[in-house]
């Protein structure tokens, strides 16, 4: 699939049970033309989302110095109230996916029962992928299992009958092997089944109500069933709102996470200072990278920078494979498989927990996280999904993601736990944006590796901001696909101001306290979306 108009996207092959209906794409919108310049916009949803951002950076930057502490209590407020919601709605996406491959709905093809694939398995796989998790593997595939490793060997800790610690369940104290496999599953947890289950109900459900039911591509096309024609007034304008927020404040954590890392990683190998002022200016340069690969489009700039992420990836992975504890990596991958499924049921319960700190301020800000970028995700996986079957669909999203996360986390959980253990303390010791770097620095030829890090950090930058903006701007351009390359810039640099925005008002933690608060309105749409899914496949001829 290049990039098509509307038309060609949702023009179906094969027996389709299409929505009837008088609406058609753009009718709401706005088209001028400013000099060579152009734009589609839909004029609610567009000026609403557009107004609502602006303010908020502009007030963020006039009171950059007080509204640090606010958004700290925002994020621990919403996670210790809502953690039970976040926590109980990821099971329910997981079983909703799980029934879905093994029912006869999963013979559904989308796009028509004649449909076939727009891209071959590999170009597909690479594109889902380093949209859905790129930055964040990166970012955590260090610090996450070493740190769970840590709590839990430490054990519980109570002051004043109210625990402390952050060891996920009751911890393993002083038992190494105990608290390595409790580690790694509280770790796989958060990044196996769970989180691509979000994704894939979003992405599928937008791929069926546009490839087969023929309505836009857009949120409010998923809620048809529930809403009716009124998804194309005020309705389903706030659900549009909504995505294009979430979207832009999830886009914009994890845009502030790898700049975090990345200045780390140029301080570790260059010396140069890691501070807010290098972060700011990696945010712009990247940003910049980022709106030529938007201009480039999507199969020139989003595919290919995509493919060449997988295989950097692929060949750091590689690297601390061979030459790190690569006997230790092969056993611990059945083990740790084994630990995540022995401890799922006690990990993802989410009543009555005694392990607070693990499951409000782990647990639930990732799933709040997974949500907000479900729209961005989802959206752009159902772009490029069409031919799949349902039953294909949500095994190779779900299944083969979360195999290789499982895979990358051990690979790097594992030597950082072993470095550890051996008495080399320089990663747990280190601010967790520097880890990644100093695990490297203990294995051979570091500083290539260091500098392929900080590589791949970019790169994953560019892809998610440029692939995220391409999804905003169909959202805000009324489901358009084809909107004007002025607003796919505009998007994109709204997303790495918001970023710079935020980590002056804040630092990391005005970062997941936003993307908290826009995650758990997106829960509730997401629940809804569950329904509509299942009403719409009912209706649908399978071949």
């Amino acid at each position: 699939m290049s990039d098509k108009s509307h038309d060609e996207l949702m023009s179906p092959d094969g027996a389709v049970t299409p929505i009837d209906t008088d609406y058609q794409v753009g009718q709401d919108n706005i088209a001028l033309k400013i000099g060579p310049l152009g734009l589609d916009i839909h004029n609610r949803v567009f000026l609403v989302s557009g107004g609502m951002i602006a303010l908020f950076v502009l007030v963020t930057l006039l009171f950059r110095n007080s509204v640090g502490p606010l958004f700290n209590e925002m994020r621990n407020t919403l996670t210790a109230q809502m953690d039970w919601f976040f926590i109980g709605a990821g099971n329910l996406f997981v079983i909703l996916c799980l029934i879905l491959i093994f029912s006869p709905l999963g013979r559904v093809r989308l796009g028509g029962t004649e449909a076939t694939p727009d891209y071959t398995y590999v170009g597909w796989f690479s594109m889902l992928f380093a949209a859905g998790m790129g930055i964040g593997l990166m970012f955590y595939g260090v610090s996450e299992p070493l740190s769970h490793y840590a709590s839990s060997f430490g054990g519980v800790v109570e002051v004043n009958g109210v625990r402390t610690d952050w060891a996920p369940l009751g911890g393993a104290v002083g038992d190494m092997t105990a608290a390595k496999d409790l580690g790694m599953a509280a770790t796989i947890y958060h990044w196996g089944l769970h989180p691509w289950a979000i994704y894939a109900l979003l992405a599928l459900s937008l791929a069926l109500f546009s490839f087969n039911k023929g309505l836009p591509l857009t949120i409010r096309s998923v809620f048809y069933p529930i809403f009716g024609e009124r998804i194309w007034g005020w309705p389903g304008h706030i659900i549009d709102i909504t995505a294009v927020v979430a979207t832009l404040f999830g886009l914009a954590t994890s845009l502030g996470f790898g700049a975090s890392q990345a200045a780390a990683g140029l301080d570790f190998l260059f010396n140069i200072p890691s501070g807010i002022t290098t972060q700011v200016i990696l945010i712009i340069g990247i940003t910049g990278l980022a709106l030529m690969s938007v201009v480039a489009g999507l199969d020139s700039g989003v595919k290919r920078l995509s493919e060449f992420n997988m295989a950097m990836a692929t060949l750091l992975m590689v690297f601390v494979i061979v030459v790190g504890p690569t006997l230790s990596i092969f056993t611990n991958l059945g083990t740790n498989m084994v630990a995540y499924f022995e401890n799922l049921p006690a990990l993802s319960n989410p009543f009555g927990r005694e392990d607070a700190n693990y499951s409000q301020g782990w647990t639930a800000f990732y799933w709040a996280w997974w949500m907000s970028w479900s729209p961005f995700v989802g959206m752009f996986i159902a772009r490029v999904s069409r031919g799949r079957t349902v039953r294909e669909f949500i095994i190779c999203v779900l299944l083969i993601p979360t195999s290789v996360c499982v895979l990358w986390m051990t690979a790097f959980g594992t030597t950082a736990i072993e470095q550890l253990q051996d008495g080399y303390r320089a990663v747990v010791d280190a601010d967790l944006p520097l880890q990644l770097f100093n695990m490297l620095d203990g294995l051979p030829l570091s500083s290539i590796t260091s500098l392929l890090g900080i590589i791949l950090v970019v790169v994953f930058f560019v892809t998610s901001s440029d692939s995220g903006s391409l999804v905003i701007d169909t959202i805000s351009a009324g489901g358009k696909v084809d909107a004007p390359v002025p607003q796919r810039i505009f998007w994109c640099s709204f997303v790495g101001l918001v970023a710079i925005s935020l980590l002056l008002g804040g630092g990391l933690g005005a970062l997941q306290a936003m993307v908290v608060s826009t995650g758990l309105p997106f829960c509730i749409v997401l629940l809804m979306c569950a329904f509509s899914l299942v009403k719409g496949l009912m209706s649908e001829p399978r071949k």
